[in-house]
């Protein structure tokens, strides 16, 4: 009885360190050229950002972290120089269970950071780089409406006001259909509820309907749910 007690905890133990490793996630990589900073890994559990852990850097730039996951969201790695300067020293990921390689240079920390072993990141990448055309043409026709040329010429001002809100519109709908076309993925919770939030609630709430079951009970699937429930509740008031 005693060895079939024994049995029965090992195989126990044995399932929760699996269960563990399956909601662990390891952040690793180097800092080419640092010889002396501080990284920080770090997330927004609510609504503070918060560091998880840190690493003092001396000589080299290799790091490694390992941090427990509820679910995938975003994380940041952070660098202090020491320069007394935060400009382009932080890097933003979608964390994931696994592990997750991070590679980059001291002198163009955020810009020029290779990241590999997350899905999701992907992902959000390919969102980026169509989102980040739909801002740079925002920008252009902010700097156009700021020509002096252009603001003593009614009907040019009128055009870009036009031509901007169509932009934004346009900009709205790629993001929800983003969404809606990877609801079996966390980045459409993700999108939904941190980069469109004022859109339509009737467009929000088929997102929230459509999420597979275990992104639904994701960290940003949660707060899609409660943010759509919500705001449903109010307008009815």
């Amino acid at each position: 009885m005693k060895k079939i007690l024994m049995a029965a905890a090992i195989a126990l133990f044995i399932s929760s360190c699996g269960s563990n490793a399956e909601n662990t996630m390891t952040v690793t990589g180097n800092v080419k050229g640092l010889k002396k900073g501080t990284l920080y890994l770090q997330h927004v559990p609510d609504s503070t950002l918060v560091n998880i852990d840190s690493l003092s850097i001396s000589g080299d730039g290799k790091f490694s972290f390992t941090t427990t996951l509820e679910s995938p969201e975003l994380f940041y790695l952070y660098l202090d120089k020491k320069d007394n300067n935060d400009i382009n020293d932080r890097i933003t990921f979608f964390g994931e269970p696994g592990t997750i390689t991070i590679n980059t240079a001291w002198n163009t920390f955020d810009t020029n950071a290779k990241i590999e072993g997350s899905k999701t990141h992907e992902k959000l990448k390919e969102y980026q780089a169509v989102m980040s055309k739909f801002n740079t043409k925002n920008l252009d026709y902010l700097r156009a409406s700021l020509d002096p040329k252009n603001q003593v010429n009614t009907a040019v001002m009128d055009s870009l006001q036009d031509l901007s809100d169509k932009n934004v519109r346009r900009g709205y709908l790629f993001a929800l259909n983003f969404a809606m076309n990877n609801v079996d993925s966390y980045i459409a919770p993700y999108i939904a509820i941190k980069e469109v939030s004022d859109a339509n609630i009737k467009y929000l709430d088929s997102i929230n309907k459509s999420l597979t079951p275990e992104v639904a009970e994701s960290k940003y699937g949660k707060e899609l749910k409660k943010y759509v429930e919500a705001s449903k509740a109010q307008a009815k008031q």
